[in-house]
């Protein structure tokens, strides 16, 4: 394989990100595991306005599929070979999804709706094995979703103002993470806390298995 210019990580790894996400990619890389990452551009509002009636977990899931098969085809004309993850997270409150917020304002306004109280965080994973077959390769496409419960501490409002102002907030889903600033107000979660993260690991075992790659086989050896 080639190195596609906007390919970030080991162009020869097996394991192909296909996310922007520097959260997902920690979690890789802490793991030990090589991979190499893209970002997709996807309309995806128009995409989940194409499936109105599916459910939070369903539309993380759909995303993540698109994302994976854009890499997919973004790879192509370099050969692929890779085994293909896309990763999509959304944040349930009260039955309804809270995307990123973007602005302060926006970040400020979910902070003080989720303080003190507990939403789920659906994080949608989708493998294309786009392997050749002399490698391995099946050729298989699935997915799966890993839902979180997540519960927010009291936060004041000098707490929210001052996490706003880092901007960490703005461009992740729910306006939170685990990993960073936000760590401190989040008093508990009932889940798997990878995929908190927006990429559970114990999931991605899971699915590589289907193919029968062995979650090792990834490990970066020193």
């Amino acid at each position: 394989m080639s190195l596609d210019h906007t390919l970030q990580g080991d162009p020869d790894a097996l394991l192909l990100l296909a996310s922007a996400s520097a959260g997902r990619r920690r979690t890789l890389e802490r793991a030990g595991i090589l991979h190499a990452a893209l970002a997709t551009d996807l309309e995806e509002d128009a995409l989940l306005a194409a499936h109105p009636d599916l459910q939070p977990a369903d539309q993380v899931l759909l995303l993540a599929r698109a994302k994976a098969e854009a890499a997919v085809a973004a790879t192509a004309e370099d050969g692929g070979g890779y085994v293909v993850l896309g990763c999509d997270s959304m944040l349930q409150l009260d039955g309804e999804v809270v995307g990123k917020p973007h602005l302060p304002e926006t970040a400020r306004d979910r902070w003080r709706r989720m303080r003190g109280r507990e939403g789920v965080l659906h994080s949608g994973h989708w493998l294309v094995d786009d392997r050749d077959p002399e490698d391995g390769g099946t050729g298989a496409t699935f997915g799966a979703t890993a839902s979180t419960i997540v519960r927010f501490a009291a936060l004041t409002d000098e707490e929210i103002d001052a996490y706003v102002d880092t901007g960490e907030p703005l461009e992740v889903a729910g306006a939170f993470t685990i990993d960073g600033f936000g760590g401190p107000f989040i008093s508990g979660i009932d889940g798997d806390p990878h995929a908190v993260v927006g990429l559970s690991l114990p999931l991605l075992r899971e699915l590589l298995a289907q193919i029968e790659v062995p979650l090792p086989l990834l490990w970066r050896r020193y």
